[in-house]
């Protein structure tokens, strides 16, 4: 009887593809990093094709190195970067432009004329976000605009669009199946999340025909099987769900008022708050957390576009360091005299700003700073970022105001001791980071094995949750406080030099 659960975890920078055991535990991983493109400033793009090649590649490496034949997979698990961008030709599987990343800016002007129009209010009532380039309706109206004759196409039927997830069911799939899952649609700026459907309000206000847009369905369900010459066999694909959503599934944050933060290439806060969809008045996101059976979870969500993605600019710009592990040692030796600041707004600032022509800013410097004190400052960039997160979330659920609520953390950047102490103490609460810190592949494989048949329910998540280490705070408040008028400081000069 095949036992073994393949997840799809496809990501800003890379892709992966985990196999995990009958009971979530993971067996192997392969990863594969693509190149990421900027054509110009404020704009970020990768190849369709790189994303899908990737995937394919990573999860037949994985099933190899297990030692698996194919149909020993018994359901495949997606997760996926979301708000990212794709249309392409329903009778090739063509694209017809390059993704367009979550984080890309070529869109500020559009909001801002959306917003003049009064349509901001509207996008917030039905969807639960912003009116900003960050999501994908915007993008999408832009390509229609911008590809000659792409329009056409569209209302005839002749193209699709999708977020990462769509792709690459699409591609195993082999254009058999069009589909999304609730997570995923509910970060489109289209799909109103009360209602569950996508919004004709909002479809007709930026012009986008409702063929192109995929089936939505619950998270754990039926999206296909894959070709058989693909992987070795058809293999069912039983889950899907945003990354962040992901992640809250694989820390089995179930509950209302539990709390997880994910540290990415972003970094993303969100509290379940269970059936109620709460309406935020600090300009955070109403989102779905997961929807089963038919029923959606909603959650309150602080989006931060950069922060495990500012370690690797410290690499690959900076060239400070060789790899993201050193910047622990680097900033443990940094001079303690020196307060420095870095606002990592490459591509504007997310919640609870929400200013797109933003960028980034380096203060406090004196001649003795260096690649120590610079190493240190993105570390804590890290935790100030979410503290405002924080401060935004105890103003839309106030029983957060307890110090002792606890903060769960997961993704690659956890594993630096020194930025999950720093966390700890701006926030001034405990920070939990499991064993496996990778439970954004985890949400997607549980999903999986729940849409399989194989988890009668999702408690198993909660019951095999084990604790790798606790942060308590033990900074000064004296310290903290002075830190966090810095940082105050920091972010009002950030965005006065984005102003016109």
């Amino acid at each position: 009887m095949a036992r073994y659960l393949l997840a799809i975890d496809q990501g800003t920078t890379s892709s992966r593809a985990i196999v995990y055991d009958e009971s979530l535990a993971p067996i192997v991983s392969a990863q594969q990093e693509f190149q990421q493109h900027f054509p110009q400033e404020g704009w970020v793009e990768h190849d369709p094709m790189d994303l899908w090649q990737t995937v394919l590649d990573c999860a037949r490496q994985a099933i190899a190195k297990a030692g698996l034949q194919a149909n020993e997979i018994a359901a495949i698990g997606i997760t996926n970067q979301r708000e990212t961008t794709l249309v392409w030709d329903r009778a090739t599987g063509e694209p017809i432009y390059p993704a367009i990343v979550w984080q890309d800016r070529r869109t500020m002007q559009r909001c801002q004329q959306l917003k003049a129009e009064g349509l901001e209010d509207e996008v917030r009532a039905r969807t639960g976000l912003l009116l900003d380039p960050y999501f994908s309706a915007t993008k999408l109206a832009w390509i229609l605009d911008q590809v000659a004759g792409a329009r056409e196409k569209a209302k005839s039927g002749q193209l699709a669009f999708g977020t990462v997830d769509t792709w690459l069911i699409w591609h195993l799939t082999g254009g058999v199946r069009h589909v999304t899952d609730a997570t995923n649609a509910a970060r489109t700026m289209l799909y109103n999340i009360h209602e569950g459907c996508w919004d004709d309000t909002l479809l007709a206000a930026l012009d986008i025909p409702a063929g192109m847009l995929p089936q939505v369905q619950d998270c754990a369900s039926d999206f296909g099987t894959t070709l058989p010459d693909l992987l070795g066999a058809s293999l069912p694909i039983r889950g899907v769900a945003g990354d962040q959503q992901a992640a809250t599934v694989g820390q089995a944050c179930f509950s209302p008022g539990m709390l997880k933060s994910t540290y990415g290439t972003g970094c993303f806060a969100l509290l379940n708050t269970g059936a109620r969809a709460i309406t935020s008045e600090n300009r955070l996101l109403t989102t779905i957390a997961y929807q089963l059976d038919g029923q959606p979870s909603y959650a309150l969500e602080g989006s931060i576009f950069v922060a495990g993605a500012l370690v690797q600019w410290m690499r690959d710009e900076l060239g400070i360091v060789e790899k993201a592990s050193q910047t622990q040692a680097m900033a443990e030796a940094a001079d303690p005299s020196q307060r420095v600041y870095l606002v990592p707004a490459f591509t504007g600032l997310g919640a609870p700003y929400w200013q797109a022509r933003a960028r980034g800013s380096l203060l406090g410097m004196t001649r003795n700073t260096g690649p120590k004190e610079i190493a240190r400052a993105g570390l804590q960039a890290i935790g100030y970022q979410t503290g405002d997160l924080m401060t935004a979330m105890v103003g839309d659920w106030p029983a957060l105001a307890d110090m002792a609520g606890v903060l769960r953390v997961d993704g690659g950047l956890v594993a630096n001791d020194y930025a999950m102490q720093f966390l700890a103490d701006i926030l001034g609460r405990p920070v939990e980071r499991p064993e496996n810190i990778e439970t954004t592949a985890l949400g997607a494989a549980a999903l999986a094995a729940l849409g399989a048949g194989l988890l009668p329910d999702l408690t198993a998540l909660q019951r095999n949750w084990r604790l790798d280490r606790r942060f308590e705070p033990t900074m000064a408040e004296a310290e903290r406080q002075a830190g966090l008028r810095g940082w105050t400081k920091a972010i009002a000069a950030t965005r006065l030099m984005a102003e016109d």
